[in-house]
């Protein structure tokens, strides 16, 4: 998974460009349901940016439902089906 270059100069603040990127995988499956995604330290190298800038593309997946974090463990990619199936 090549990671997309960040614009540092792009309207849209190198966070979201990260969170775009981690979001177009799970679309694609490439971050299947239960994986673990990158940790900070790996998006820091991965993309070049600041540990505050992948903590806070973190940020927008979870609130956005995409992912969830164990303390100390890391974060996971959600099962949203299971939700799906719950709202039927």
């Amino acid at each position: 998974m090549a990671a997309r270059e960040i614009d540092p100069r792009a309207p849209e603040p190198p966070y979201r460009q990260i969170a775009a990127d981690l979001i177009a995988e799970i679309e694609r499956g490439d971050l299947s349901p239960g994986s673990p995604l990158p940790s900070e330290k790996e998006l820091t190298e991965r993309y070049g940016v600041a540990r505050n800038t992948a903590r806070s593309a973190l940020v927008v997946l979870r609130e956005r439902g995409l992912v969830y974090t164990v303390p100390g463990r890391g974060t996971y990619v959600r099962d949203r089906s299971a939700e799906d199936d719950q709202r039927d």
